[in-house]
């Protein structure tokens, strides 16, 4: 037997349904050698791992702006007043949320 060229196995357990994806992305890109796509893919595909503390941030953000909105329009209806101040503090909770938003877009608009 001649001598192999790559003589260290790397073995990995997949599901049906992980077995299958691949087969059907093996597929796409034309080639039936599952040793040649699995080589292709990990040297040179990539992996993108997202951050998403702003956007957790954002979300904590909207929750408390709606809670905080929702209690002033209670607060309205019992009283049938709206306060100067309850409508500057919701002002305010909006503004964060822009800016919030505005970084984060920032941020999306420099991924090549």
């Amino acid at each position: 037997m001649a001598k192999r060229k790559r003589s260290i196995p790397i073995l990995f357990m997949v599901t049906e349904r992980e077995k299958s994806l691949i087969e059907s992305k093996m597929s796409d890109y034309g080639t039936k050698n599952l040793g040649a796509y699995l080589r292709k893919i990990a040297i040179d595909g990539y992996v993108v791992k997202l951050d998403f503390s702003d956007v957790k941030e954002l979300v904590s953000l909207l929750r408390r702006n709606s809670n905080n909105l929702n209690q002033y329009t209670k607060k309205a209806h019992q009283t049938d007043s709206i306060y100067l101040q309850d409508i500057q503090h919701l002002n305010a909770q909006h503004e964060a949320l822009w800016i919030k938003a505005n970084e984060i877009l920032t941020r999306l608009s420099c991924i090549d």
